[in-house]
């Protein structure tokens, strides 16, 4: 990718880049001297870090998994106006489970319906803002990185005077008044009206970096899920259902998936091994989602490929692994905020716009290694995460249904 951000990225990042390869011992004496003088001269490092995409997803680079015929953001401004997808129509109904009724004395629907104008009013004082990596439970890259930002769920809940037999809720968006089309999420009502286990809360969300939500991007209110995967965080929001079933009754869940499985840490690359020379270095860069269980490092492994491996450790936990470079936090976060800045109050950033810690849990950071050069052959590449709790990718979860963490394994040749 290129452009401004991806610059400025390269340049706040070379520097450091280089001192926390020789500092981890991952470049031999002489590459590391050739790259420490050589500051005109494009290196083979430079060349994958210039391509790194940002940190941030701008709005219209998230990739689009949304459901529908027609896809609701697709829609003429006219219809979407007609059906309360925009702000100055929207609303939002929130009734007790007509089939397993939850007691509340103050339904939200007809002339009640909670507006955007009611949305704006709780946000000058109960506003919230966070970063997270949006991912599809059964696709093995994220979506898009954001900072979102929103008001909690509950509060709007609680206008409805909820007493009690108040177990789950239910939630789903607009989707061509088609009851065949709808996409439907829900959560138990603990999580929504507490934040668990220091986790942000679940929110109706308004905004992504910084600017109004785009109809592609589920606007103009969708629920954000700041620990689930994307399915949980519904676009085009327009009824909640508050309800004494005690199960889930996702639309996911009818598609034999795990509906209430938290996001996984694992990695990917970016850039992969090419067709290197003989002895030629090879550099890669690659992507990490920081899970709920945190991040604490990525580790690479080339194994020629006519090596046999036991199959009774099939996720390679015996192998020579060797540790990558996490790339530190940005000086500039992409994703077209304004001023370029962290808002304000967002959760995990001080009030100078630095991250508290890093890397940031349910987001992603960026990793990259210069691996010393190899002989002519055929071999594999493969990288894994290991999270904050000590456990190597695919583990503690290995199941697919409940999320990706396959260990990803790239063919290359070196010529």
């Amino acid at each position: 990718m290129a452009g401004d951000p991806i610059r400025q990225f390269l340049d706040g990042h070379l520097t450091l880049t280089r001192r926390h390869f020789v500092q981890a011992g991952l470049l031999s004496a002489a590459a590391a001297a050739s790259i420490n003088a050589d500051e005109q001269q494009q290196t083979q490092l430079t060349e994958v870090l210039q391509d790194l995409e940002p940190w941030l997803t701008e709005q219209d680079e998230f990739r689009d998994v949304s459901r529908g015929k027609p896809k609701p953001h697709s829609l003429p401004e006219e219809k979407r106006a007609e059906v309360g997808l925009t702000r100055a129509t929207w609303k939002l109904n929130v009734t007790s489970d007509p089939e397993n009724p939850a007691r509340i004395l103050n339904p939200l629907e007809g002339d009640t319906a909670f507006t955007f104008d009611d949305l704006m009013e709780l946000a000058k004082t109960n506003v919230v803002r966070f970063p997270k990596v949006m991912t599809c439970l059964n696709i093995g890259c994220p979506l898009g990185n954001g900072i979102w930002e929103g008001v909690p769920l509950r509060d709007v809940i609680w206008r409805t005077q909820p007493s009690e037999n108040l177990r789950r809720v239910f939630y789903w968006g607009y989707h061509n008044d088609d009851p065949e089309q709808m996409f439907r999420s829900s959560l138990p009502v603990g999580r929504i009206l507490e934040d668990l286990y220091d986790l942000p809360p679940v929110i109706l969300c308004y905004k992504l970096n910084g600017d109004w939500l785009t109809p592609e991007r589920g606007g103009p209110v969708r629920v954000v899920v700041p620990e689930a995967y994307g399915f949980k965080s519904i676009k085009w929001l327009t009824n909640v259902v508050l309800s004494n079933l005690p199960t889930a009754n996702d639309t996911y869940a009818t598609q034999n998936n795990d509906v209430d499985s938290p996001l996984k840490t694992f990695c990917a690359t970016l850039t992969p091994p090419g067709n290197p020379k003989p002895a030629e270095p090879i550099p890669v860069t690659g992507y990490a989602q920081s899970g709920i269980s945190g991040l604490s490092k990525v580790q690479v492994w080339i194994q020629p490929r006519d090596e046999e491996w036991s199959k009774d450790d099939p996720h390679f936990t015996k192998a020579p692994w060797k540790d990558a470079t996490l790339l530190p936090p940005p000086d500039a976060w992409g994703g077209n905020l304004p001023g370029g800045r962290i808002p304000q109050n967002t959760r995990d950033f001080d009030q100078s716009g630095k991250p508290v810690d890093w890397p940031l849990r349910l987001s992603k950071a960026h990793w990259c290694m210069l691996h010393p050069g190899l002989p002519a052959g055929k071999y594999v590449f493969r990288c894994r995460t290991i999270d904050a709790n000590g456990h190597a990718q695919p583990m503690p979860r290995p199941f697919r249904k409940s999320g990706h963490a396959k260990i990803e394994s790239v063919r290359f040749e070196v010529t």
